[in-house]
């Protein structure tokens, strides 16, 4: 059923582009705006900074790209994308030392930024009555009644009328700034800024021949050191040396609240301090392709529209110019994704644009949101330099500190040997569940105390803590191959 003739999606990233295949079967016409020119390839451009750094593509996300866009998945991987197992196919440090391989419930695509745009843009041109505009800069919108009615443009003599309009523009989005000078309040905005910051550099690896016999991996993750007594910064940050398309990696290091490597030099002095020489030694092995690219706009950010007391008719908002987060937690596309694909439902079940459309999509948003937002307060509100209203209490701000990552780490210890526990975390990591609910699962709580009692005693089904300055251990835990069924004691 179609509702209106004409919508207009503000920003063609990749919250934009779902947004696009959300609107497509309930207007004649969607028209997405952008203020870059959209490169025909796999490209970097000025308004994706975040595009040189890793990105996950969590579950959620996929399964919402692929209910917009049938079959985008296998284009994904078609493309050059890569479907990996990360307990598999990701050598990981936490803790003391590396973890085992382990067969688990999760998987994950992995690509660059500019390929996962680059396949939507694709989809969207395949979309008969949608349309893309580059190069094109919107300057406010037009309102009537309570309702939006259009766009103007910049610089241009141009008004499109809209019977629905779509701010997919990002964290730096004017239209708060526009909504209130038509005579709306200004949204609460609620924001933790945990001072991450992290820097990014580009490789070509060395053909597969040419790789050592010990690189069994495809991903490399080095998690931020437990221990409390002197050590160098390095040992604080979180480190990735990510694969994605055409045998390339993102070696990318990040932190909370510390200064980061600005240049190709002390990038790499860096990367020799950090506490498993594998990631320099990897780098080593590889081209560089880049310089090294830093960015330090990754506060958490949500801007409370659902708490107007009347919001914008004929207004809706998607991905970080609603909620953006912490790009560490990989939670900003598939969030989009989740809200363009809930809009797409609510659409599905209006017989016509009713007055309290946006109220009643903004209350579901709500629900979606608070999800992943959770997530990242959780792990944000525990560290000291953290500024924003969502600061915590310093007794709070203590407690978190001193717990989340014990308990995070008992988490993943358990999941290593309860496949439930495991199944659950994945949930949770791919923003299908939230945490609270897998805390208060009997059964999750039951493979938690569980697996502390036998830590207690020394006995685990699957070892854990390899040494972090050896290479990571190739051997297959997983209970079906028998690794697993003997318990190992410590």
């Amino acid at each position: 059923m179609r509702l209106g003739k004409t919508a207009v999606v503000l920003g063609g990233s990749a919250a934009g582009l779902c947004t696009a295949g959300a609107l497509a079967p309930y207007f004649d016409e969607v028209v997405v705006l952008e203020r870059d020119e959209l490169p025909a390839e796999a490209e970097h451009r000025r308004g994706v900074p975040q595009s040189k750094h890793p990105h996950f593509l969590l579950n959620s996300g996929r399964r919402a790209i692929g209910a917009l866009f049938p079959g985008f998945e296998d284009d994904l991987v078609a493309a050059g994308g890569l479907h990996l197992m990360p307990s598999m196919d990701a050598a990981y440090l936490d803790g003391k030392g590396w973890s085992a391989r382990k067969r688990s419930a999760m998987t994950m695509i992995y690509g660059s930024r500019i390929l996962i745009e680059r396949v939507l843009r694709d989809k969207v041109r395949e979309l008969p009555n949608v349309s893309i505009r580059d190069g094109v800069a919107v300057s406010g919108l037009t309102t009537r009644d309570g309702e939006v009615t259009g766009v103007t443009l910049f610089e241009r003599d141009e008004h499109l009328t809209a019977d629905f309009v779509v701010d997919a523009m990002g964290r730096g989005s004017s239209v708060a700034s526009w909504l209130v000078a038509a005579g709306w309040p200004e949204p609460e905005v609620r924001t933790l800024d945990a001072k991450v910051t992290y820097t990014s550099r580009w490789y070509d690896l060395p053909s597969p021949e040419d790789r050592p016999p010990s690189w069994w991996w495809r991903h490399l993750v080095i998690m931020p050191t437990p221990d409390k007594g002197a050590h160098p910064d390095e040992h604080e940050f979180l480190v990735n040396f990510f694969p994605v398309e055409d045998n390339r990696v993102i070696a990318c290091m990040g932190s909370w609240g510390l200064e980061m490597p600005r240049t190709t030099e002390a990038f790499v002095e860096s990367a020799r301090r950090v506490r498993a020489p594998l990631f320099a030694a990897a780098m080593d092995r590889s081209t560089p392709t880049s310089e090294v690219h830093l960015t330090r706009s990754t506060g958490n950010k949500w801007r409370r529209y659902d708490r107007l007391r009347t919001p914008p008719q004929r207004l809706a908002f998607v991905g970080d110019s609603i909620c953006a987060f912490n790009p560490f937690y990989a939670q900003g596309i598939s969030s989009a994704a989740g809200s363009a694909l809930l809009l797409r439902e609510h659409l599905s079940r209006a017989e016509r644009l009713r007055p309290e459309f946006s109220a009643r999509f903004l209350a579901a948003q709500r629900k979606l949101l608070n999800v992943p937002w959770s997530l990242a307060m959780a792990r944000d509100q525990g560290y000291a330099c953290a500024v924003g209203t969502e600061k915590a209490p310093e007794w709070r701000r203590r407690l978190l500190e001193a717990v989340s990552g014990p308990a995070f780490r008992l988490i993943v210890g358990a999941a290593r040997e309860d496949d439930v526990v495991d199944e659950h975390f994945a949930k949770v990591f791919n923003l299908d569940e939230s945490l609270r609910d897998m805390l208060t699962n009997p059964r999750v709580l039951a493979g938690l105390v569980r697996y502390r009692i036998r830590a207690a005693l020394g006995r685990h089904r699957v070892p854990f803590d390899f040494d972090a300055r050896a290479e990571p251990p190739v051997t297959d835990y997983s209970p079906k191959g028998g690794a697993a069924e003997t318990a190992v004691s410590r």
